[in-house]
Protein backbone atom coordinates (compact mmCIF):
# COMPACT_ATOMS: atom_id res chain seq x y z
CA UNK A 1 0.00 0.00 0.00
CA UNK A 2 2.00 3.42 -0.88
CA UNK A 3 2.43 5.10 1.94
CA UNK A 4 1.37 9.01 2.25
CA UNK A 5 3.39 11.86 0.94
CA UNK A 6 5.46 13.44 3.63
CA UNK A 7 7.46 15.83 1.35
CA UNK A 8 7.84 19.02 3.60
CA UNK A 9 7.18 20.99 -0.06
CA UNK A 10 4.05 19.38 -0.58
CA UNK A 11 1.35 21.63 0.70
CA UNK A 12 -2.59 21.08 0.93
CA UNK A 13 -3.94 24.07 -1.26
CA UNK A 14 -7.37 25.08 -0.33
CA UNK A 15 -10.14 25.78 -2.15
CA UNK A 16 -12.02 29.05 -2.04
CA UNK A 17 -15.44 27.19 -3.13
CA UNK A 18 -16.22 25.28 0.39
CA UNK A 19 -17.98 21.74 0.20
CA UNK A 20 -20.99 24.11 1.85
CA UNK A 21 -21.07 26.30 -1.15
CA UNK A 22 -21.28 23.26 -3.36
CA UNK A 23 -24.09 21.44 -1.19
CA UNK A 24 -26.11 24.75 -1.47
CA UNK A 25 -25.87 25.10 -5.27
CA UNK A 26 -26.62 20.84 -5.86
CA UNK A 27 -29.56 21.66 -3.05
CA UNK A 28 -28.80 18.28 -0.34
CA UNK A 29 -26.46 17.03 1.51
CA UNK A 30 -23.52 15.23 0.30
CA UNK A 31 -22.39 12.22 1.58
CA UNK A 32 -20.54 8.64 1.15
CA UNK A 33 -23.42 5.30 0.66
CA UNK A 34 -20.72 2.57 1.67
CA UNK A 35 -22.92 -1.13 0.18
CA UNK A 36 -20.75 -3.93 1.69
CA UNK A 37 -21.82 -7.73 1.36
CA UNK A 38 -20.67 -10.80 0.05
CA UNK A 39 -20.82 -11.06 -3.88
CA UNK A 40 -24.25 -12.01 -5.43
CA UNK A 41 -26.13 -10.50 -2.00
CA UNK A 42 -27.56 -7.88 -4.22
CA UNK A 43 -25.00 -4.72 -3.24
CA UNK A 44 -24.94 -3.21 -7.28
CA UNK A 45 -28.49 -4.01 -8.01
CA UNK A 46 -29.69 -2.05 -5.54
CA UNK A 47 -27.19 0.89 -5.24
CA UNK A 48 -27.98 1.18 -9.39
CA UNK A 49 -32.07 1.30 -8.10
CA UNK A 50 -31.03 4.15 -5.54
CA UNK A 51 -28.88 5.64 -7.92
CA UNK A 52 -31.56 6.01 -10.29
CA UNK A 53 -34.38 6.98 -7.55
CA UNK A 54 -31.83 9.54 -6.28
CA UNK A 55 -31.37 11.06 -9.78
CA UNK A 56 -35.36 10.91 -10.08
CA UNK A 57 -35.32 13.09 -7.32
CA UNK A 58 -33.47 16.01 -8.72
CA UNK A 59 -30.28 14.10 -6.22
CA UNK A 60 -26.46 14.72 -8.27
CA UNK A 61 -25.62 11.23 -7.30
CA UNK A 62 -22.87 9.06 -9.05
CA UNK A 63 -22.34 5.12 -7.90
CA UNK A 64 -18.73 3.77 -8.01
CA UNK A 65 -19.02 0.01 -8.27
CA UNK A 66 -16.75 -2.22 -7.29
CA UNK A 67 -15.90 -4.23 -10.47
CA UNK A 68 -16.06 -0.71 -12.60
CA UNK A 69 -13.42 0.11 -10.70
CA UNK A 70 -11.21 -2.41 -11.73
CA UNK A 71 -11.63 -1.85 -15.17
CA UNK A 72 -9.95 1.41 -14.67
CA UNK A 73 -8.61 3.18 -11.50
CA UNK A 74 -8.13 -0.35 -9.97
CA UNK A 75 -6.95 -2.75 -12.72
CA UNK A 76 -3.75 -2.79 -11.64
CA UNK A 77 -4.96 -4.61 -8.29
CA UNK A 78 -5.25 -8.53 -7.52
CA UNK A 79 -7.54 -9.95 -4.61
CA UNK A 80 -4.51 -10.28 -2.54
CA UNK A 81 -4.95 -9.04 1.44
CA UNK A 82 -3.16 -5.76 0.26
CA UNK A 83 -4.59 -5.76 -3.02
CA UNK A 84 -8.26 -5.46 -1.21
CA UNK A 85 -7.18 -3.10 1.01
CA UNK A 86 -5.61 -0.65 -1.59
CA UNK A 87 -8.83 -0.87 -3.46
CA UNK A 88 -10.92 0.16 -0.51
CA UNK A 89 -8.33 3.19 -0.29
CA UNK A 90 -8.79 4.42 -3.15
CA UNK A 91 -12.46 4.17 -3.14
CA UNK A 92 -12.56 6.08 -0.61
CA UNK A 93 -10.18 8.78 -1.50
CA UNK A 94 -12.64 9.34 -4.31
CA UNK A 95 -15.58 9.29 -2.92
CA UNK A 96 -14.21 11.85 -0.49
CA UNK A 97 -13.38 13.69 -3.67
CA UNK A 98 -17.25 13.76 -4.44
CA UNK A 99 -18.61 14.20 -1.41
CA UNK A 100 -16.40 17.57 -1.37
CA UNK A 101 -17.71 18.28 -5.02
CA UNK A 102 -21.45 18.45 -3.08
CA UNK A 103 -22.68 14.75 -4.66
CA UNK A 104 -24.33 11.88 -2.91
CA UNK A 105 -22.03 9.10 -3.95
CA UNK A 106 -22.37 5.13 -3.61
CA UNK A 107 -19.95 2.41 -3.95
CA UNK A 108 -20.77 -0.94 -4.01
CA UNK A 109 -17.77 -3.83 -2.84
CA UNK A 110 -17.49 -6.67 -0.89
CA UNK A 111 -15.07 -5.10 1.03
CA UNK A 112 -14.47 -8.09 3.43
CA UNK A 113 -12.41 -6.47 5.93
CA UNK A 114 -14.08 -4.62 9.36
CA UNK A 115 -10.67 -2.92 9.22
CA UNK A 116 -10.51 -1.25 5.89
CA UNK A 117 -14.56 -0.16 6.36
CA UNK A 118 -13.27 1.73 9.48
CA UNK A 119 -10.27 2.93 7.59
CA UNK A 120 -12.61 4.23 4.95
CA UNK A 121 -15.10 5.84 7.20
CA UNK A 122 -12.30 7.75 8.73
CA UNK A 123 -11.61 9.95 5.44
CA UNK A 124 -14.92 11.78 6.16
CA UNK A 125 -16.82 13.59 8.66
CA UNK A 126 -19.49 12.51 11.40
CA UNK A 127 -22.70 11.48 9.38
CA UNK A 128 -20.94 11.30 5.94
CA UNK A 129 -20.37 8.26 5.71
CA UNK A 130 -23.64 5.48 5.76
CA UNK A 131 -22.96 1.74 5.80
CA UNK A 132 -25.08 -0.54 4.32
CA UNK A 133 -24.77 -4.10 5.33
CA UNK A 134 -26.71 -6.15 2.19
CA UNK A 135 -27.16 -9.24 4.27
CA UNK A 136 -27.64 -12.70 2.55
CA UNK A 137 -27.19 -16.32 3.61
CA UNK A 138 -24.49 -17.43 1.49
CA UNK A 139 -26.48 -20.77 -0.03
CA UNK A 140 -28.91 -18.13 -1.23
CA UNK A 141 -25.49 -16.01 -3.07
CA UNK A 142 -24.37 -19.37 -4.14
CA UNK A 143 -28.04 -19.92 -5.58
CA UNK A 144 -28.17 -16.81 -7.69
CA UNK A 145 -24.21 -16.74 -9.03
CA UNK A 146 -25.19 -14.45 -11.06
CA UNK A 147 -21.56 -14.42 -12.44
CA UNK A 148 -20.81 -17.58 -12.03
CA UNK A 149 -17.98 -17.22 -9.74
CA UNK A 150 -18.90 -19.32 -6.84
CA UNK A 151 -19.13 -22.28 -9.02
CA UNK A 152 -15.51 -21.75 -10.17
CA UNK A 153 -14.50 -21.03 -6.65
CA UNK A 154 -15.68 -24.40 -5.61
CA UNK A 155 -13.88 -25.92 -8.71
CA UNK A 156 -10.77 -24.45 -7.73
CA UNK A 157 -10.71 -22.18 -10.90
CA UNK A 158 -10.23 -18.81 -8.77
CA UNK A 159 -8.55 -18.59 -5.29
CA UNK A 160 -9.14 -16.59 -2.45
CA UNK A 161 -12.84 -16.05 -2.75
CA UNK A 162 -15.30 -14.44 0.05
CA UNK A 163 -17.04 -16.79 1.20
CA UNK A 164 -15.13 -19.71 0.06
CA UNK A 165 -12.04 -19.75 0.89
CA UNK A 166 -11.42 -16.03 2.01
CA UNK A 167 -13.19 -14.52 5.41
CA UNK A 168 -16.06 -11.78 5.31
CA UNK A 169 -16.12 -10.08 8.45
CA UNK A 170 -19.65 -8.90 9.20
CA UNK A 171 -20.31 -5.07 10.25
CA UNK A 172 -20.93 -4.83 13.70
CA UNK A 173 -22.45 -1.69 13.70
CA UNK A 174 -23.79 -0.63 10.35
CA UNK A 175 -26.32 2.34 9.98
CA UNK A 176 -28.46 0.16 7.71
CA UNK A 177 -29.03 -3.60 6.94
CA UNK A 178 -31.02 -5.05 4.22
CA UNK A 179 -31.83 -8.61 3.77
CA UNK A 180 -31.95 -9.50 0.24
CA UNK A 181 -33.25 -13.27 0.81
CA UNK A 182 -36.28 -11.28 2.74
CA UNK A 183 -37.16 -7.80 0.71
CA UNK A 184 -37.26 -7.07 -2.77
CA UNK A 185 -35.26 -4.82 -4.44
CA UNK A 186 -37.66 -2.13 -4.62
CA UNK A 187 -38.48 -2.53 -0.74
CA UNK A 188 -34.70 -2.30 -0.05
CA UNK A 189 -34.63 1.06 -1.82
CA UNK A 190 -37.52 2.67 -0.38
CA UNK A 191 -35.90 1.67 2.73
CA UNK A 192 -32.62 3.25 1.58
CA UNK A 193 -34.78 6.41 0.52
CA UNK A 194 -36.71 6.70 3.46
CA UNK A 195 -33.80 6.54 6.01
CA UNK A 196 -31.62 9.35 3.74
CA UNK A 197 -34.96 11.93 4.02
CA UNK A 198 -35.68 11.16 7.56
CA UNK A 199 -32.47 10.15 9.42
CA UNK A 200 -30.56 12.09 7.06
CA UNK A 201 -32.58 14.46 6.42
CA UNK A 202 -30.83 14.92 2.83
CA UNK A 203 -32.98 17.99 1.32
CA UNK A 204 -31.62 20.43 4.20
CA UNK A 205 -30.33 22.87 2.41
CA UNK A 206 -33.28 22.97 0.13
CA UNK A 207 -34.97 23.65 3.63
CA UNK A 208 -33.04 26.55 4.60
Amino acid sequence: MPKRNSNQHIVWHKSVVKKEDRQALHGHKSLMIWFTGLSGSGKSTIANALQLELFKKGISVYLLDGDNLRHGINNDLTFTENDRKENIRRTAEIGKLFVEAGIVVLAALISPYKEDREIARSKFNQGEFIEVFVECPIEECQKRDPKGLYKKAMNGEIKGFTGIDHPYEVPKNPEIILKTNESSIEECTNSMIRYLYENINLLQTREE
